[in-house]
């Protein structure tokens, strides 16, 4: 076990310059494609490392590829201890917010480190050791980050489960895992209710036939079940007080670059599900790199990234990125509207000096319909805020120019999944930024080599959609593979276009290079022939000042094939006559992309069925409509959505006389 006294600091390369001019931007894109191991060694100087790289790419494997084969650093110890011997112990590291209960609560670099380091010592006491497995399913409190933190200071794996899943999809993610102990919570707490957790937890752990897994419960405040109503002879239930209490303090333990940090899993409808791998010493230089020249924060900084630990954005960017970068994350538990009002984004960047902010297009749309006019902003001091960015789900250029005005910064799209742990197209602040162009997310990250292909794998001219894929290898930061088959991995993602990792998404590059995504490639609508993305269409559909949100999915059509069928929900305090509304968003359509999207349907509905990251379920719609056999995704935020839609959905065929 390493204390930490023998590692090796190196010095971060100076601050990027003011602005980057389009043309040396490209230059440096092409310098980390054409020699990535100089780019990304240089890059790695930011991380502190135990035994510092020598090697960048390790290809003998190929196409599984592993950064920085040979060096050995913690995770933990680069996010926590080395800013507090650095002299920065006493600065803020994690604020958490809870409008739930109501709570604030600060740690400072030290005490977050002496958290971590004390709950590492308790896991360490259930036999948690290197390459270990630790299931985390907890809600938005401040111990889903020390846990995190705390498994990857053993050198262990963590695997954080987004709490509230159903026990089916948790058994399913513990029987894949493997994991030694899982840690949760008493329950969730929501705007209208209290979700238990240990029942769930216990059902889980017997369907999974986990019987040596311990359970390490931090207990909330009016929730009924506790540890000692599930304990057993096969499995411990401990309380978390319980298992600090005779915890000692756990050194960093160094692991190599290529072993994993975390398996996250991703949603889906059938199947088992995926564990996407992401690995230490390329996650952390990746985060480190995009956090300086994206995000452009650092120390004094003060992020909130309002998602959930539980997904993707929330690992990067509330957790691991923030406090690599040395600066404050705000741990926000509550959502955009209804906690207590469509002000709840604006209270927080006030309160707590907010000067970046992260949050998906889904929750800007939340405001706006609840509060167009936004009355609520006027009551709070944002002058604190510089920029805010935005993903996880398409910007539409109406939200991103109607935010824009409302707060008066720049609005930064970015585009990335949950296998790529960081942007793959971003604009990158932190080197001065790049012209905006609403509706992209501007170009390529350094490491991504994007291209955009037709079915047979040849790129396709400017201009025109295509699949979005990224020549091999990936970069670090991206997943390595999945957890417990390197085959399944190849299989899912890297045989489609030989040399390429697809993403799935469909879209196209302008003359400049900057990509426009327009939603994923079953997405695509064909009408007589004619390709028709869903995105385009709903980006014209978004532009009409009565909508807030909307969807769009093609519908079986005997004459043409297909044809277009377009949902929208309504702002706040807006009422319509439906007939009016569907002429006028069928006139906008036709004006905006043509008569060839033959787009003839416009239903008001009163939501639009989502999963909690905020994504539409359109190919959920497109099932029901068509009355295929469907699954209600275990990730679904409201499934009465999906009843009340239902009927809608399966009236078929455009009315007459539009």
């Amino acid at each position: 076990m390493d204390s930490g006294n023998s590692r090796q600091t190196i010095a971060a390369p100076p601050s990027p310059g003011a602005s980057v001019p389009i043309d040396e931007y490209r230059a440096l894109h092409q310098r980390s494609i054409a020699d990535p191991a100089a780019f990304w060694l240089e890059a790695a100087e930011a991380v502190t490392w135990s035994t510092p790289p020598r090697q960048a790419l390790d290809s003998s494997r190929a196409p599984l590829y592993r950064w920085f084969p040979g060096a050995s650093l913690n995770t933990s110890f680069n996010a926590l201890d080395r800013h507090v011997l650095a002299g920065r112990g006493n600065s803020t590291a994690l604020i958490y917010d809870s409008a739930m209960l109501p709570a604030r609560q600060h740690f400072t670099y030290s005490q977050l480190r002496d958290e971590v380091a004390l709950f590492a010592g308790a896991l360490r006491n259930q036999g948690v050791a290197r390459g270990d497995r630790v299931l985390i399913y907890l809600p938005m409190v401040p111990e889903a980050v020390i846990a995190m933190l705390a498994v990857a200071r053993l050198g262990a794996v963590h695997s954080v489960v987004f709490g509230g899943f159903a026990p089916a999809e948790l058994a399913s993610r513990i029987r894949d895992a493997g994991p030694k102990v899982v840690v949760t919570a008493s329950g969730g707490l929501e705007p209208s209710r209290r979700v238990e957790y240990l029942p769930a937890v216990a059902e889980a752990l017997d369907l999974a036939d986990a019987r040596d897994c311990s359970v390490i419960v931090k207990h909330r405040d009016g929730f009924t079940a506790r540890p000692a109503d599930y304990d057993q002879s096969s499995r411990r239930w401990l309380d978390w007080r319980d298992a600090v209490a005779d915890a000692v303090p756990a050194d960093p333990v160094d692991v190599e670059a290529t072993d994993p940090l975390y398996i996250l899993y991703t949603s889906g409808t059938t199947g088992s599900p995926k564990g996407v791998v992401r690995d230490n010493g390329g996650h952390a230089v990746a985060l480190t790199w995009s956090m300086r020249n994206i995000f452009d924060v650092g120390e004094g900084d003060v992020m909130l990234t309002a998602s959930d630990v539980g997904w993707v954005v929330g690992h990067s960017y509330i957790v691991y990125g923030p406090l690599l970068a040395g600066a404050t994350t705000v741990l926000y538990e509550g959502k955009p509207v209804g906690t207590p009002d469509a002000g709840a984004f604006w209270r927080l960047i006030e309160e707590h000096g907010v000067t970046v902010m992260f949050t998906a297009p889904t929750a800007l749309r939340a405001v706006r319909r609840a509060d167009p006019d936004t009355a609520f902003l006027g009551t709070y001091d944002i002058s604190s805020l510089r920029i805010l960015f935005c993903a996880g789900e398409r910007l539409d250029t109406g939200t991103s120019s109607w935010i824009g005005d409302v707060l008066g910064v720049p609005v930064i799209d970015n585009w990335w999944q949950t296998e790529t742990g960081w942007p793959i197209c971003a604009n990158p602040r932190g080197l001065g930024g790049l012209p905006i162009k609403p509706g992209s997310p501007s170009l390529p990250s350094p490491g991504f080599d994007l291209a955009v292909l037709d079915g047979g794998g040849a790129p396709v001219p400017v201009g025109t959609e295509g699949n979005i894929a990224l020549r091999l290898p990936l970069p670090p930061g991206a997943l390595t593979t999945l957890w417990g088959s390197d085959e399944r991995y190849e299989e899912a993602y890297l045989r489609a276009f030989e040399g390429f990792y697809v993403s799935g998404d469909s879209g196209y590059a302008d003359e400049d290079g900057y990509l426009f995504v327009m939603g994923r490639t079953d997405d695509v609508i064909n009408v007589a022939g004619h390709r028709l993305s869903a995105g385009a269409i709903e980006q014209a559909l978004a532009q009409h000042p009565a909508v807030a949100e909307c969807a769009v999915i093609g519908l079986e059509d005997a004459l043409k094939g297909q044809r277009a069928s377009g949902y929208v929900v309504l702002k706040a305090g807006v009422t319509r006559e439906p007939s009016e509304l569907e002429r006028e968003l069928v006139a906008l359509v036709r004006r905006l992309i043509g008569p060839v999207a033959d787009f003839r349907s416009a239903i008001v509905v009163d939501a639009l069925p989502k999963t909690r990251s905020g994504k539409i379920l359109r190919k959920t719609m497109r099932q029901m409509a068509s009355g295929e056999s469907y699954i209600v995704p275990s990730t679904i935020e409201d499934a009465s959505v999906l009843d009340t839609l239902a009927p809608l959905l399966r009236a078929g065929s455009p009315r007459p006389g539009v």
